[in-house]
């Protein structure tokens, strides 16, 4: 597989305000094959720049199931099996958002038929990240 393969969606998800109402908003999400183990998930809000987020893609492969994350980030299923919650913190505020299950499913299935799982560390440039790390420019 080349690594330089991506896959890209943009989804509609809704943002749960503190009386229960939501506020449907967009996100793209974005994965790279070069940076594996990581998705990026950009948050449009009216006309400012998009607020970008980077999950573990583990994480929100294990969120579908069942409670993960600490922290910054949490995600959970919803209670109607058809959507998952995700839980964002910063010292900004907090955000929790319901994102539709099928279309989430369906592009994290399609990242792991671009890098299965297990394989991710056969897409990092080891003498790469290590030129980064060791002399930054």
């Amino acid at each position: 597989m080349n690594s330089s393969t991506t896959v890209s969606a943009e989804l509609g998800l809704r943002l749960v305000v503190p009386d229960r109402t939501t506020v449907p908003l967009l996100a793209g999400l974005e994965y790279a094959a070069d940076d594996p183990y990581a998705i990026r998930m950009a948050f449009y809000v009216g006309d400012d720049e998009p607020v970008e987020w980077i999950f573990a893609r583990e994480l929100l492969t294990v969120g579908i199931v069942r409670k993960v994350g600490a922290g910054d980030v949490e995600v959970w299923p919803g209670e109607d099996d058809g959507t998952l919650n995700i839980a964002l913190s910063s010292p900004f505020g907090d955000a929790l958002f319901e994102v539709p299950l099928s279309p989430l499913a369906d592009f994290l299935h399609r990242t792991y038929q671009a890098v299965p799982a297990g394989q991710e560390s056969e897409f990092i440039d080891i003498d790469a990240e290590l030129e980064n790390l060791l002399w930054p420019s």
